[in-house]
């Protein structure tokens, strides 16, 4: 009998690997092929990347033969990725789907519509709202006599890398929300721990921006507002479980 349980279990385990290779397997053809969709269009993009530079007078150079040809590649990539977001997305959704519950599954659902949107707002506010400005005034900040020789590989690169903690930053409410409901996180723990998040949060956005004040106060403002949302967030979220526990009780008593 035990021997009949333990195949059984074996079996559960190569089914969810099985499904595990499945979903990376979707994951990754579709970001390939959306990355190669996304290569007819790598030069318009690639236009509004250089633009924090180019709209300044500066030129991008490039130092090696294959340089272009792979920055093209690696913005394809990312381009790739994010159009294959969805579908991949979805994959873990329908990964995770048959171990939830009916209640479950529709606050799940709603938790993969919702990052989406997050870390593409994320993503967008980080270069439109802080690595414009900030390249700005790194630029400036070199004065006239010095003159900027940025390599197309390794500027794309950096804004690249500056751009995804943007996007998974944005998904600090979201995340307090799911820990708020599986009791990890309190309310009062999160009001009590504001001076220390503050100080992680200039820490952070000191090590992804670059070295100036100015776009370290950019990325740290809004990270701080999310924080505050996500107290006020966790603070619904208890009031929500005290209400729903003071309903079942009364009818129990009843």
């Amino acid at each position: 009998m035990a021997f009949t349980k333990s195949r059984a279990e074996e079996q559960s385990i190569i089914e969810h690997l099985e499904e595990l290779r499945r979903v990376l397997i979707i994951s990754i053809v579709s970001t390939i092929v959306a990355a190669i969709g996304c290569w007819f269009v790598t030069d318009h993009v690639l236009a509004v990347f250089l633009d924090p530079v180019t709209s300044l007078g500066h030129d991008i150079v490039f130092i090696g033969i294959t340089e272009a040809l792979m920055t093209k590649l690696k913005l394809s990539l990312f381009l790739g990725f994010l159009v294959a977001l969805p579908v991949i997305l979805w994959q873990v959704w329908s990964f995770v789907l048959p171990a939830l519950r009916k209640e479950e599954k529709k606050f799940f659902t709603l938790f993969v519509v919702i990052s989406l949107f997050t870390f593409l707002i994320g993503i967008s506010f980080a270069f439109f709202g802080v690595y414009r400005l900030g390249v700005a005034f790194l630029l400036r900040f070199a004065g006239p006599e010095l003159v900027p020789m940025l390599t197309i590989g390794n500027y794309i690169g950096f804004t690249i890398t500056f751009m995804i903690p943007f996007g998974l930053v944005f998904q600090l409410p979201l995340a307090v929300y799911c820990l708020s409901k599986m009791g990890v996180v309190s309310h009062d723990f999160l009001k009590r721990s504001r001076k220390y998040a503050l100080l992680v949060i200039i820490v952070i956005a000191s090590m992804l921006t670059p070295a100036d004040i100015l776009s370290c106060l950019l990325m740290a403002t809004p990270m701080y507002i999310l924080y505050e949302l996500s107290v006020w967030i966790a603070r619904l979220v208890e009031r929500g479980k005290a209400k729903k526990a003071r309903a079942e009780a009364a009818a129990d008593s009843a």
